[in-house]
């Protein structure tokens, strides 16, 4: 049985991988293909670029790419603030019900964003943030998840190193910024890996918030390539899709090991 596991394990972690890889590679295939080769897998079909100049034209994706870019960068640093705050609270601040809001927080985890939507876009509309960045961050700034992750990171550092920063004078700010934000690096690691990854490929609540391309993110933009009054060219349409999932892809090459280990060392599987 040992050795049964020994070859499985390995064919196993092949097939699974393979499985993972085979929708990118058919759409590395048909945005290089042009016309109806994208749809063949002819060895000997015309290879171009010209599936990425007609994406390219087709919508303003530098616009869409600066809009998510813009999004995620702002979102990221709003959860930072907030998650930091409120689980420094939660993990080190005596205060009567710490529990029961530590409870709403856990709650918070088994409500669905798509059925706050509607009250989510009232609270925006009246903050008139309807089609603007902040508006399409603001639902999701006070993150549970993020709360619990830093809370649970924040628990494991040990009182003594608490107690030795408030002898050499350090305030509630300094000690979190000197002391507790250190520490937790891999977990703040781990949680912008998660919320950069989910806002990146958002759609719903972009798509009912945003009006123009003014602020229309590049997940919203790749809905015009599925027009169904013209038809789709599907080699534009992997053109496209490459073109949106590129930087995460790129991101997740260049930094594979630090990503992995930031995922260990959070706890995260």
């Amino acid at each position: 049985m040992t050795r049964l596991h020994r070859h499985l394990l390995p064919l196993a972690g092949w097939t699974l991988a393979l499985l993972w890889i085979t929708p990118l590679l058919l759409l590395a295939w048909g945005s290089i293909h042009p016309g109806a080769g994208a749809m063949q897998l002819d060895p000997f079909a015309p290879v171009g670029l010209d599936n990425f100049r007609a994406a390219w034209r087709v919508a303003p994706f530098a616009r869409y790419l600066l809009n998510t870019v813009a999004l995620v960068t702002l979102l990221v640093a709003l959860q930072f603030t907030v998650c930091t705050l409120a689980a420094y609270a939660l993990a080190r601040l005596p205060f009567r019900g710490r529990g029961a809001v530590f409870a709403l927080v856990l709650l918070q985890l088994m409500v669905m964003p798509e059925v706050l939507i509607s009250e989510n876009y009232l609270v925006v509309a009246r903050l008139g943030l309807i089609d603007h960045v902040l508006g399409i961050a603001l639902p999701y700034v006070s993150s549970a998840f993020g709360i619990f992750l830093l809370r649970q990171a924040f628990m494991m550092v040990p009182q003594e190193l608490e107690d030795a920063a408030r002898v050499e004078g350090l305030g509630r700010l300094a000690l979190l910024w000197r002391v507790y934000i250190p520490l937790a690096r891999p977990t703040y690691l781990a949680y912008a890996l998660v919320s950069i990854s989910y806002h990146w490929n958002n759609f719903l609540w972009p798509l009912v918030v945003t009006n123009t391309e003014a602020s229309r993110p590049v997940t919203v933009g790749m809905a015009l390539f599925a027009s169904p009054e013209t038809g789709v060219d599907w080699g534009v349409l992997s053109a496209g899709t490459l073109l949106s999932v590129g930087p995460l892809l790129i991101a997740f090459l260049l930094f594979q090991r630090q990503f992995m280990q930031s995922f260990m060392n959070a706890g995260l599987k």
